[in-house]
Formats: structure tokens, sequence, C-alpha cells
């Protein structure tokens, strides 16, 4: 376990509610608290190895948000994929977004921009070259947000959800 230095990202009022939401970077025991959020709102679910790979590989961009009350009511989680280079003479770092999710009731108040502005910032040390993501076609808010930091449509991955639903693949090149 890191000292507060080593956790403490961001501590910011949501919009509407005016609340404080801390913003850090997970730990060990929020595993629990980011599966129960995962869980309540995205169709696809990860085994508890997942989250704790992550974890360990990129803990400075694996990030939660806490209310005052110390629960878990969002979180975001990326890693780094090395793939071929446009002339395939080298492997490049690109930073992948793995998951975003913020509970029902905190949605709509900027959460998820703020997860995704620090744990962009982190992830970037990684050297990356680019950001990448996917995201459902009907995930509207999620895609308007995306747009927010400039990630482009570069395609469509046809059938990409257990459900059958198409997934935009979205990049940004990274500065």
């Amino acid at each position: 376990m890191g000292t507060d230095k080593d956790t403490k990202i961001n501590l910011f009022h949501t919009y509407k509610s005016k609340q404080e939401i801390l913003i850090r970077r997970c730990t060990l025991d929020d595993l629990d608290g980011v599966i129960d959020v995962n869980e309540r709102e995205l169709p696809e679910d990860y085994p508890y190895f997942f989250y704790k790979s992550i974890l360990d590989d990129y803990p400075e961009s694996f990030l939660v948000a806490q209310n005052k009350n110390g629960k878990i009511v969002a979180y975001i989680m990326w890693r780094v994929e090395k793939t071929p280079s446009f002339n395939g003479l080298k492997y490049e770092n690109k930073g992948h977004l793995v998951s975003i999710a913020v509970s029902e009731e905190y949605r709509r108040e900027g959460i998820a921009f703020e997860l995704l502005s620090n744990s962009m910032s982190a992830i970037i040390k990684y050297k990356i070259r680019s950001y990448v993501l996917e995201v459902r076609v009907s995930n509207y808010s999620a895609i308007k947000l995306y747009e927010k930091f400039n990630f482009k449509t570069k395609g469509i991955k046809k059938n990409y959800y257990r459900d059958g639903e198409n997934a935009y693949f979205m990049v940004r090149e990274a500065k």
C-alpha cells in the first residue's frame, strides 16, 4: 500500500450535487468495489485476476472515484499494448482503454471526464504513441465524451460485444 501521495490524484465537486468526489489510484483493497460497479453498470464482466493484472502492471492509470463515505462509484483502467508500427519495422506502444464505468446515480456529474483526463496523463508515461478504445455504437454519451478528448472514429468492429453489438474503434494520437 502506498502513501497518500501515491494514491491521491484529484479532489473535485460534482456538477449537479456539489458533493466531493476523490479521484485516486486504485488499490488492491478497492478491487471488490470496482467489480461491483462493473457488474452493476456494464454487460461485460471480467474475472478478478484480470483486474489485478492490470492493477499490477499499470497502477498509475487504474483510477477510482470514491464518494465522501469511501464508496467506489466509478473507475477507469488502461493497459499498454505493443503493436506493429505502420511500416511494420518496429513495435509501438498504444494505450488501450479497457473499461470505464460510473454508477448510475453519479452519471452526468463530470466524473467520467475527470477519470479520463487524469488517467490519460498517467498512461502516457509508458511512452505510448496513441490512445485507442472501443465503444458501443449505441453509447452516444460515451462517444461524445471521447470526442471532447479528440478521439476520432477509425472503423467499426462488427459483433464486438458478446450480445452482438458493433463497436466503434476510436483513436487519438499521443502528444
